[in-house]
């Protein structure tokens, strides 16, 4: 009994890593197939892939335009935001003589 106490216990750390390094290519690959676009395998082998209804495609593609409207109206935002700080912090008689040059271009 001892004696097999003793096997075991000069065993363990090794099946102990062999299943942590088996997990741990079971992760790694697990990953690297879902950042590359592979499909996953379900429990039982089957492969499994994102349902792509026609809906969820048209909401995609709102979606990506609605994104692409927002990002140009933050661009725009930020350049009135540049011109309200510059404003604000520049010397009074420099903003004077801008505005200055401003009417007498525009007249």
């Amino acid at each position: 009994m001892e004696d097999k106490i003793q096997i075991i216990s000069v065993l363990f750390p090794f099946i102990a890593t062999i299943v942590a390094i088996a997990i741990g290519g079971w992760v790694i690959t697990t990953w690297l197939r879902i950042k590359h676009g592979y499909p996953l395998d379900g429990a039982w082998g089957q492969a499994l892939h994102p349902s792509g209804s026609k809906e969820a495609v048209e909401r995609v593609k709102l979606l990506t335009q609605e994104n692409a409207q927002l990002r140009a109206e933050i661009g725009s935002i930020k350049d009135r935001l540049a011109n309200v700080e510059r404003i604000v912090t520049d010397d009074s008689s420099r903003l004077a003589r801008e505005i200055d040059n401003l009417q007498i271009t525009r007249n």
